[in-house]
């Protein structure tokens, strides 16, 4: 486009989710008009019910929908669109892409080709900024790929050292080694993962730096040379080399630490000839000597916290530079006010080991406030596909000092609800929390160093009074229900004993209940593991209960899905069913020898065979599921009796993959 003006009134989101949403918003606010894409899978999507026209580009697996370059540029010229806004993700940095957009007469809301395919292969992009005199860590960025020369390299480095895809970030294909023969076991890995989710297998091996702080900066170039950089970004809270929690601006970084990443960072784009919104990243030691790690030739997850502080909106932005228009402000008129805080929300698990959860999305509430925000892509009935990244929402809080920002912060999670789908909520509340963390005493070591042992890690047991309350709200509602049609006031004479059979998680407790019934109120007298709790229930209705428990007056979100009761407690989310009427069979028993699909996904690899010897803890499958591989172990020694799925295979949640029969041969 050059320095020309490029004239365009509507704007195709090549993505999904919370980013697909907040572009349209923006846009829409801006005058233009937009359209969305689609996969199968996302036809509800609250994304597509956002835009102005939306069109289904194909099936649900990325690759043939939001991956799918001639699918997206038809929905543009079928729908009129006269540019494309990539969002982040999927065809973000992809230099085909752009040019793709570009041959069809579509403006790419984004830097030039050329630049996204530079920046988009760590390994081009290091000798690129090692040559620009940008300080870079020691590591390998070669062409030759073999395991013997990766290998070699690596002992000219010397250990511990990462293991990295050149293609992209994200923690994908990333890998640890202390060790020759660790490196030799992860290379194979790694390499699949970084095949399977950037089309390449390209490899670069990097110094590993300990207790270092993982700072970004947020960079913007337009098509008349002008370049400016907004502050930085502190996204040294992550798990597995991805992002949890973001802050703008870091509390390790001074004034003069920010002017000279600043500085670099703009010489990073001015070395690319870049054009549009990027984050150059650095690691940054304790001694505040910084090394490039990559630059992001797009929109970052984590922007809402620079916009936050900079009264900037980025997307805005974009599309003003995309039109050929000069930056709206120079680096001298930029000015950072306050604090902003980020907590990315996520359809995992961590008593699980953060295993991705799929599900039907049954109350979502998010918080809301003057200094709040929430960038989400969530909505009641909202199924939560195996298919895409397990991100959910943005929460981000606001405050004229760090302090405020994540005292807000914490509370805005406390008042956020998502039942029907296990997530990382209660994880982000008790993070926020520590005191490690309020003190701004953050590396990218944080988590496996401090938070490891935390209850929002550990299996949920429930404790008797959450047990009681679960069983006051299954006895009420069956009481409104049979007395005076659903969710009426009831009224009965003397008490009445029940007893129920509840279940959560994997484990069944007997409930005895009496109930003594009076006027808008039913109390409680409840015996739940081995424990006598006595508690009033106050209202209740099909989204919320009020209930008096040791004479203090407490009220919790819930809701029904059949038999199920989601509760919304302070000890994180709990799903408790009653099995009262159902027939008594026998809970599977640990090392039953069944190996089955822990989510809806595809079957990646098979290991064993049938006859085979095997050991408990040994992988027999590999599951691919939200864009991360999942292997699925045996929990006894013995033979594999069956395999019942081939690589290849789409799987659905619990299925039946593999049996292992205990014993000798």
């Amino acid at each position: 486009m050059g320095a020309g003006f490029a004239d365009f009134g509507t704007v195709l989101v090549a993505n999904r989710g919370e980013i697909a949403v907040r572009v349209m918003r923006t846009a829409k606010l801006e005058g233009y008009f937009t359209v969305a894409v689609y996969s199968e899978a996302d036809a509800g999507a609250l994304h597509v019910r956002e835009a102005d026209v939306a069109v289904c580009i194909g099936p649900a697996a990325a690759a043939e929908s939001y991956l799918n370059i001639a699918a997206i540029v038809a929905a543009a010229v079928k729908t009129g669109a006269d540019a494309v806004h990539p969002g982040y993700g999927f065809l973000s940095e992809n230099a085909a892409f752009a040019r793709a957009c570009a041959d069809a007469g579509l403006v790419f809301i984004g830097p030039p080709a050329e630049a996204i395919a530079l920046m988009g292969s760590n390994r081009l992009s290091k000798l690129a900024m090692a040559e620009a005199g940008v300080p870079c860590i020691p590591g390998y960025n070669g062409e030759q790929q073999s395991d013997r020369r990766l290998l070699a390299e690596a002992e000219a480095i010397g250990y511990p050292l990462m293991i990295k895809a050149s293609a992209g970030g994200g923690g994908r294909g990333m890998r640890l080694a202390h060790s020759g023969e660790d490196l030799r076991r992860q290379l194979g890995s790694a390499r699949s993962e970084a095949a399977a989710a950037f089309g390449s297998g390209e490899l670069i091996l990097e110094k590993a730096l300990q207790q270092t702080r993982h700072i970004e900066i947020q960079i913007f170039a337009d098509a008349h040379g002008n370049v400016v950089y907004l502050g930085e970004r502190d996204c040294s809270v992550q798990r597995r080399h991805q992002k949890v929690v973001e802050e703008a601006p870091s509390p390790f970084v001074d004034p003069a630490l920010r002017r000279r990443m600043g500085e670099a960072a703009v010489e990073v784009a001015a070395a690319c000839h870049y054009r549009g919104a990027g984050t150059v990243e650095f690691l940054v030691d304790a001694d505040k000597n910084f090394y490039f790690l990559e630059m992001n030739t797009r929109l970052q997850v984590e922007h809402p916290v620079t916009e936050m502080i900079s009264g900037i909106d980025l997307v805005a932005w974009q599309l003003r530079v995309a039109r050929g228009e000069p930056l709206p402000l120079g680096q001298e008129q930029i000015a950072l006010d306050g604090h902003a805080v980020e907590a990315r929300l996520y359809a995992e698990d961590p008593r699980q080991d953060f295993l991705p959860q799929t599900g039907t999305v049954l109350r979502w509430q998010t918080a809301a406030g003057a200094h709040l925000r929430s960038d989400h892509m969530l909505d009641e009935n909202l199924i939560v596909s195996p298919h895409y990244d397990p991100m959910l929402a943005k929460i981000v809080a606001w405050g004229e000092n760090r302090e405020q920002a994540c005292r807000r912060l914490q509370r805005a999670l406390a008042d956020t609800v998502l039942l029907g789908v296990e997530s990382n909520l209660l994880f982000l509340q008790r993070l926020i929390a520590h005191p490690r963390f309020r003190r701004g005493e953050i590396t990218t070591a944080f988590l496996p160093q401090h938070f490891n042992d935390d209850p929002s890690l550990q299996p949920r047991r429930p404790g008797a009074a959450e047990l009681a309350l679960a069983a006051a709200v299954f006895d009420r509602a069956a009481a409104q229900s049979a007395a005076a049609g659903p969710w009426r006031h009831w009224h009965s004479g003397g008490p009445l004993d029940s007893k129920y059979l509840l279940r959560c998680a994997d484990s069944q407790y007997p409930i005895a209940v009496t109930a003594q019934p009076g006027a808008g109120e039913t109390r409680y007298r409840i015996k739940a593991g081995g424990e006598d709790v006595c508690l009033r229930l106050l209202a209740l209705s099909e989204r919320h209960c009020v209930y008096l428990l040791d004479e203090v007056r407490r009220s919790v979100a819930l809701v029904f899905d059949g038999s199920d009761l989601y509760l919304n407690l302070p000890a994180g989310a709990l799903c408790v069913s009653d099995i009262t009427q159902q027939p008594a069979s026998a809970a599977a028993a640990r090392g039953s020898g069944r190996v089955t699909a822990l989510m809806d996904g595809a079957v990646v690899d098979v290991l064993v065979k049938p006859g085979d010897r095997v050991s408990a803890g040994d992988t027999l499958l590999v599951l691919e599921a939200m864009k991360m591989e999942h292997p699925l172990k045996a929990d006894l020694d013995g033979v594999v009796d069956s395999i019942l799925a081939r690589a290849g295979e789409q799987v659905k949640a619990r299925q039946l993959l593999a049996t292992v029969a205990a014993g000798a041969a």
